[in-house]
């Protein structure tokens, strides 16, 4: 049997939900009224209802974000959250908070998300046989940990394909709670990372001002797709369930388009979803919000993926300014340029800046304001007022199940049988006296035109027969009434018939491979608590937002390394080992302070508050 291959795309709403659909995407994710890690992206039942009847139509499946920790007064609400959400269809729960596996749930299907922190094969093979479906990789891993993963646990495996990075490990941030008790496990993460810091040293010098030290770049593994399949990954994550219609559209064609030349007339691999899309537009990456790109860690670490000067959106890349006339700016490439586009370049300052075009003509570009530029800076345009019109439009993305019609003749009149591309038949009778035509002339193209207007419906006639015994005669209203009720009762038939995949909990009680566990488990109540006591683990620290320490705490654990980004990193850059750091290294943010603490063997950075003390591990790297 082929294997199913998915794109995942996130949706806000219920209209980013089915705009992601119409793009191409297998499966949906999208937020619950509580629970899910993006506490500004909530939707009624009612309307996950609407996404998953929809879906469902295509064969695309809805996932509904619980990834939360939870606290004690808030797993019965939960629960019955749980209860509601499998009572209209939705096909898995994606959830960090083990308390969940410990509920009287209905037999839905269950994934780990990210949060759960899913990078060592050990704890994702627990997670498996504790009754996890699928688990949702750390976006940090390379393809042979990835493949380890694929080998050891025998799980569905999710990554991240495109969009934006945390720079922790996910999950294990707490710098939002630790300036100010908003927490990222529980929704708000306050974006600390995206400010800017000084970066200063041991010696108490400042050797960077003012950068957005812990801003990286955005994340595209797209030309992995071959790799990553082979690895064992079957589904691709856009991330961004904050972001606009446009960012959706273009994330989902583009990545529609890239999965379908690397399914097409494979053996091995199909794709998971009923349906071809159509698009109006030319996707590309860098045509929505994106901050460069990096492929991170998969490949291994081999550049910088800092994105220092902004958190910013910078956009495609025009060319660099040539000269600055009266009043607009002559650019390369300024051909490319629209009215109404948003420019974006670095000032002396090393900060991101922009430039409003209020128009285009003969190449040259006429500002808003007109600002003082170096020739040979850098253009971008990170606002395409042409792109953006075309793509917003409902039919920029259109996706259509294909079928064959077949209208033929019975004893007591006509019928007319649909098939679709999954083999389900719909079929309609009409009662009607057969006469034959006038001048017995066939009218058969005529009805071969009327059955080819499928119009609205998610349907083509990809091929339409007639097969008369006469040239019978039938009026196009009958034509057009038999063609909308045998497309209206195939929706019905293709909905009753969609198979949810259904998995009923069963408790266990395997090991778990830790028997103690620090508060980066997050453990926030009790249920979660009497989950991993039963699989063994005898110590278990309470989660950081319950006994917050201000001042002394490490509040973050990254790849990311600040020492790689300079250069200055003793394995990869022994070269400029005599130019050593004097460390502590802090970050510094008006009244914010962070000390970095370098642990080179697994090849990782923390980060903690200012008054903590740790020992400076001395660089040898064998």
């Amino acid at each position: 049997m082929q294997k199913k291959i998915e794109i995942l795309a996130p949706a806000k709403d219920l209209i980013h939900g089915m705009a992601a659909i119409n793009s191409g995407a297998d499966a949906v994710y999208i937020g619950a009224p509580r629970f899910g890690a993006r506490s500004n992206a909530t939707n009624s039942i009612e309307d996950i209802a609407a996404l998953v009847k929809y879906a469902h139509l295509y064969h695309a499946q809805v996932f509904v974000v619980m990834n939360t920790i939870l606290y004690d007064n808030e797993l019965e609400t939960c629960r019955q959250m749980i209860w509601a959400l499998y009572k209209i269809g939705v096909d898995a729960l994606i959830v960090q908070d083990m308390a969940i596996m410990e509920m009287d749930l209905p037999p839905i299907v269950l994934h780990a998300s990210t949060q759960a922190n899913n990078r060592d094969a050990e704890k994702i093979k627990f997670l498996k046989e504790a009754g996890m479906k699928r688990v949702v990789l750390a976006r940090e891993l390379n393809l042979h940990q990835i493949k380890e993963i694929n080998d050891t646990a025998d799980v569905e495996l999710e990554f991240f394909v495109t969009g934006a990075l945390c720079v922790s490990f996910s999950g294990n941030c707490y710098m939002s709670v630790a300036n100010g008790e908003r927490s990222a496990n529980r929704g708000s993460c306050a974006q600390n990372c995206r400010l800017p810091y000084n970066l200063i040293d041991g010696h108490g010098e400042t050797l960077i001002k003012n950068s957005h030290l812990l801003s990286i770049k955005d994340f595209d593994v797209s030309d992995q797709i071959p790799n990553l399949v082979e690895a064992g990954v079957i589904s691709f994550k856009i991330e961004g369930r904050l972001k606009d219609i446009v960012y959706v559209k273009n994330n989902v064609s583009y990545l529609r388009q890239k999965l379908d030349s690397f399914l097409e007339g494979s053996d091995k691999y199909t794709k998971a979803s009923s349906g071809k899309c159509t698009f109006t537009f030319d996707s590309a990456l860098n045509k929505s919000f994106n901050r460069g790109y990096t492929d991170y860690f998969v490949n291994e670490r081999h550049s910088a993926i800092g994105s220092w000067e902004s958190p910013k959106s910078k956009g495609q890349y025009i060319g660099k300014l040539i000269k600055t006339t009266a009043n607009a700016y002559e650019i390369e490439n300024g051909e490319m340029l629209n009215n109404g586009d948003g420019l974006c370049y670095i000032n002396e300052n090393n900060e991101a800046d922009g430039i409003y075009v209020n128009k285009v003509e003969n190449g040259l570009a006429y500002p808003n304001v007109l600002k003082e530029l170096a020739p040979g800076t850098f253009i971008y345009r990170n606002n395409d007022a042409a792109f953006i019109k075309i793509v917003e439009r409902e039919d920029s993305a259109v996706r259509k199940i294909g079928t064959t019609l077949l209208l033929t003749e019975n004893e007591t009149g006509f019928e007319l049988i649909a098939t679709d591309e999954d083999g389900y038949v719909s079929t309609v009778k009409l009662e009607h006296a057969k006469e034959q035509t006038k001048n017995n002339l066939s009218i058969e193209e005529n009805i071969k035109t009327q059955l080819a207007k499928t119009g609205f419906t998610p349907y083509t006639a990809d091929e339409i027969n007639v097969m008369f015994t006469q040239n019978w005669f039938l009026p196009i209203s009958k034509v057009n009434e038999m063609r909308r009720t045998v497309y209206e009762q195939l929706s019905e038939i293709r909905l009753a018939n969609y198979h949810r995949e259904e998995h009923q909990m069963v408790k266990t009680s395997h090991p778990y491979p830790e028997t103690k566990l620090d508060f980066m488990y997050n453990v926030s109540n009790k249920m979660a608590r009497k989950f991993y006591e039963r699989h063994g683990v005898t110590e278990i620290e309470q989660a950081f937002e319950l006994q917050w320490e201000p001042g002394k705490s490490r509040v973050m654990t990254t790849k990311y390394c600040i020492k790689y980004e300079l250069e200055r990193c003793p394995k990869y850059h022994r070269e400029n080992m005599d130019q050593k750091l004097k460390e502590p290294l802090v970050l510094k943010q008006g009244e914010l302070e962070y000390k970095l603490k370098f642990n080179c063997k697994p090849c990782e950075m923390e980060i903690w508050e200012k008054d903590a003390e740790f020992e400076i591990e001395e660089d040898h790297i064998h």
